[in-house]
């Protein structure tokens, strides 16, 4: 799967002790790297006497993002998901397990957040500008808006549990995963080293991360947080993970500017323009890295006193940037304190 610059240019977390969580240690950390989704993975293992085949756990990971690849890419064209995107049909269509998952859970955070996750938004923002075609950037109608608002809308997904079976009351609608696939993938890489016994270990995509257990230090994960400067690289805030998804999502990199007017490559499904809010970034923290990833982009959408609000009812941990008229301002919920670091 290839995820355009929309999501490749979020907030990354920068991953401080894991680069050297061997320094002061004689435990060997295996580390994993590779390339999946547009963007780059990394895994560390701390072993902790585990006797593992680097090379045969590799393999594995490869074929498991691979898999997910051919089942919810949108830029292969025989993928699962395409294929459901070609299909100019109403009937049911059966699902792979993983995917119909994917996507009826996306539709359910769609719900919880009214609207403010979709997965069927992807021609909107490909309409601003921010798909396959970044340079095509210019302001559309409201009547052009409208147009293709008309085949937006999580609402006209209908799914059978039971069989796997996704229809579409409008056959014009697609959808795009490219803001649930990496943590979804996350989760699953997560749990085959669980499979395996392995206590300790940091799995990262594209900035969407799990740490379980801790480093070869014997101490919890350690990850920055990215300043909101949009010119400079530099740690916000360093929070510990411990048997805990992160996710992050933020619109101070990606945007572009006409007539003096700042257009953010987040896009409000409901209204189908760029946001236009303060909120500069926010980070997610959940059990579920697909969770975290899903509620991140949502609370982007939101702004900062909506996604505060969703965030403390649903009992997720919320850290956010917000822009201010002279710089930048953290805020964050109950939930979120126990894991920053002292």
């Amino acid at each position: 799967m290839k995820v355009n610059v929309i999501q490749f240019f979020l907030l990354i977390a920068i991953l401080l002790t894991s680069l050297c969580a061997c320094q002061n240690s004689n435990e060997e950390l295996v580390a994993i790297n590779g390339l999946t989704m547009g963007t780059s993975y990394s895994i560390k293992i701390v072993p902790n006497g585990n006797q593992l085949d680097k090379n045969t756990v590799h393999t594995n990971i490869e074929n498991i993002l691979t898999a997910i690849n051919q089942s919810m890419s949108t830029y292969i064209n025989d993928s699962e998901l395409s294929l459901f995107n070609q299909s100019k049909i109403t009937d049911w269509q059966v699902f792979s397990e993983d995917l119909y998952r994917v996507i009826e859970h996306g539709t359910q955070v769609s719900a919880i957040s009214n609207g403010a996750f979709d997965v069927t938004v992807g021609p909107l923002v490909n309409l601003w500008g921010f798909g396959p075609h970044p340079y095509n950037r210019a302001i559309p109608s409201d009547p052009v808006i409208q147009s293709v608002k008309q085949h937006i809308g999580y609402e006209k997904l209908n799914f059978d549990a039971a069989a796997h079976r996704i229809a579409k009351s409008d056959p014009a609608i697609t959808i795009d995963l490219s803001g649930i696939a990496k943590g979804f993938a996350v989760d699953k890489i997560a749990q085959y080293l669980n499979e395996l016994g392995i206590e300790d270990y940091l799995v990262e995509i594209g900035g969407e991360l799990i740490g379980k257990g801790t480093n070869a230090n014997d101490l919890a994960w350690q990850i920055g947080i990215e300043h909101a400067k949009p010119l400079e690289r530099s740690v916000q805030r360093v929070i510990s993970l411990d048997n805990i998804a992160m996710a992050t999502s933020g619109d101070y990199r990606n945007y572009f500017e006409k007539d003096g007017v700042r257009y953010s490559h987040t896009i409000d499904p409901v209204t189908g323009k760029p946001i236009h809010h303060r909120l500069a970034a926010v980070t997610v923290l959940h059990s579920s890295a697909m969770h975290a990833d899903t509620l991140a982009t949502a609370f982007m959408v939101s702004g900062p006193e909506k996604s505060l609000a969703l965030a403390n009812e649903i009992g997720v941990a919320l850290y956010m940037i917000i822009k201010t008229n002279t710089g930048f301002e953290e805020r964050y919920n109950e939930r979120f304190k126990p894991f920053q670091t002292k």
